[in-house]
């Protein structure tokens, strides 16, 4: 027995005529031939506004109620082999029932037997009227077929006349506007040879709908700008221009120091930025004063992943820069104060800090992450540092480890649109040390060469920590080694500590004497 959606009942058992009206739920005998049901005569639908003429190229015949009116359509499906009508499919239209005789077996699509099997083009809708509609409105020039059993068997249906579909040059899918329609879409998208398939969208939910409410015209320039179906990830040339416009509006934000700027053109978002350096060469000051000055350039909420301290040590660090004070080596310091420095920067609301109570794996970093760019809308995000993670993995494998972590990394910036700062360590070095001033190239980044291949910049931090002259022992030369973006490297800037105040200044060479680096 087939239950219908309004109510309505039909049992299709052989020698049973149980039939439940679906709209007044009345039970009565409906008798079902065994030999094939054609209908009574050819003639115009006018309810549907289908021709005489498009209902003759469909073999299409109805049955007339007392009153005059269209009670029954007959739609007939052919045999694939001789072309032979072996079934029909009986629509009632008072109650929308649907009712078949004869076997259906080995039939095609409702109106394959009417097309050429080849050509320019040729539609598949989800019903029989909408097929008649569609060449109704286009004034019986294209090929239409339907699906004989609606959406649900879209993939079964089309899978088998597959390779007579693939006759024509371009296949347009005209399936219903709702949820059903959009699935079953999807189910078939990826059937059909490349560039073959089109998808047609309507402003209203079917082709029935369009050809009734007169909007013929908006349905031609639809069904003329469907779009040619492309796997995941594949846009045409043609389809770029908003991403163009778009991609033009971003904007650069400066670095606080004009050197840097001048080789960089600032940073942007959908950046990852790596800085890297030898150890205690005054990377966390760096960041922070960055973190700091994104804090007065721009509106947006800054995110800080330090995994080498505690929050309170991050705040802390951040409010110095803000106070130009070493306010934690000020013990004596009463905290009230604290208080207005920590209202300058925390407590502004616009920064989020990771507490991560020593736990940094890849995958809970990763999700931080995510969370501060959708959920606390962070545009800026600095995870200091990249090391620590890669340690906390059970593989064992660095290079490995940094490969995935990377990949992760660069994906994310990719999806939330974020500007990512970074921060790496470097691998011993064979010549002069980092920390003794040895030069920085992209080979010495730690562990993978992902890093560098996965950022679109990467600034290198030299100095030397144990120079006998204490302004070239506080001063800090800064390389760009990859730019993605402006395709420049080399120096960029000096950056001088003020052990009074806590700062970085930019200055110039300690040595003018020598080469500039």
């Amino acid at each position: 027995m087939a239950v219908y959606s309004n109510g309505g009942r039909h049992c299709f058992t052989p020698g049973c005529d149980y039939h439940v009206n679906g709209e007044t739920g009345e039970e009565f005998q409906v008798t079902t031939p065994s030999n094939l049901q054609l209908g009574g005569v050819v003639a115009s639908i006018h309810d549907r506004k289908l021709s005489l003429n498009t209902v003759k190229k469909y073999q299409v015949s109805v049955d007339y109620a007392p009153d005059g009116k269209i009670a029954k359509h007959f739609y007939p499906y052919h045999d694939v082999n001789t072309g032979e009508i072996i079934a029909t499919k009986c629509r009632i239209v008072n109650t929308k029932d649907f009712l078949c005789t004869g076997n259906m077996t080995n039939v095609g699509l409702f109106g394959q037997r009417q097309c050429r099997g080849r050509g320019k083009y040729i539609t598949i809708t989800e019903g029989e009227v909408d097929a008649m509609s569609v060449y109704e409105m286009f004034g019986q020039k294209w090929d239409v077929v339907s699906l004989r059993a609606g959406a649900s068997s879209a993939a079964k249906e089309i899978k088998a006349q597959l390779e007579w579909l693939e006759g024509y040059e371009n296949v347009v899918i005209c399936f219903d506007q709702d949820k059903a329609g959009e699935l079953a879409t999807d189910q078939i998208k990826d059937l059909f040879s490349p560039n073959k398939l089109k998808i047609c969208k309507l402003p209203l939910k079917d082709a029935s709908e369009m050809l009734i409410a007169n909007r013929v015209q908006e349905f031609t320039q639809a069904w003329w700008d469907s779009k040619v179906y492309r796997p995941d990830g594949i846009v045409a040339g043609s389809d770029t221009w908003d991403a163009l416009v778009n991609k033009r509006q971003i904007q650069s934000v400066p670095y606080p120091w004009e050197g840097l700027n001048d080789v960089t053109r600032g940073h942007r978002p959908y950046e990852l930025v790596t800085i890297t350096s030898g150890s205690g060469m005054g990377k966390s000051q760096f960041i922070r004063e960055l973190e700091y000055d994104l804090l007065q350039r721009t509106d947006a909420n800054i995110g800080v992943l330090a995994l080498e301290e505690d929050v309170a040590t991050t705040a802390l660090g951040i409010m110095s820069v803000a106070a130009s004070r070493r306010l934690h080596l000020e013990e004596d310091t009463p905290v009230v104060e604290l208080r207005p420095h920590w209202e300058a920067t925390m407590g502004s609301g616009r920064y989020y800090l990771f507490d991560h109570w020593g736990s940094t794996s890849a995958d809970e970093l990763l999700s931080r992450v995510r969370h501060m760019a959708k959920a606390c809308d962070c545009r800026y995000i600095v995870l200091d540092h990249l090391s620590i993670v890669v340690s906390s993995q059970e593989n064992g494998d660095e290079r490995k480890a940094i490969d995935e972590i990377m990949t992760k990394l660069r994906t994310l910036v990719a999806e939330t649109g974020i500007t990512l700062f970074l921060v790496s360590h470097l691998r011993r070095g064979t010549g002069t040390a980092h920390e003794d001033g040895g030069r920085i190239s992209l080979q010495d980044l730690r562990g993978s060469q992902s890093i560098a291949q996965l950022s679109d910049m990467v600034i290198g931090m030299e100095r030397n920590q144990q120079a006998e002259d204490p302004a070239e022992r506080n001063t800090t030369a800064v390389r760009v080694l990859k730019n993605r973006y402006a395709g420049e490297t080399g120096p960029a800037c000096w950056l001088r500590y003020d052990r009074f105040t806590g700062r970085i200044q930019e200055c110039g060479n300690p040595n003018p004497r020598e080469a500039e680096f």
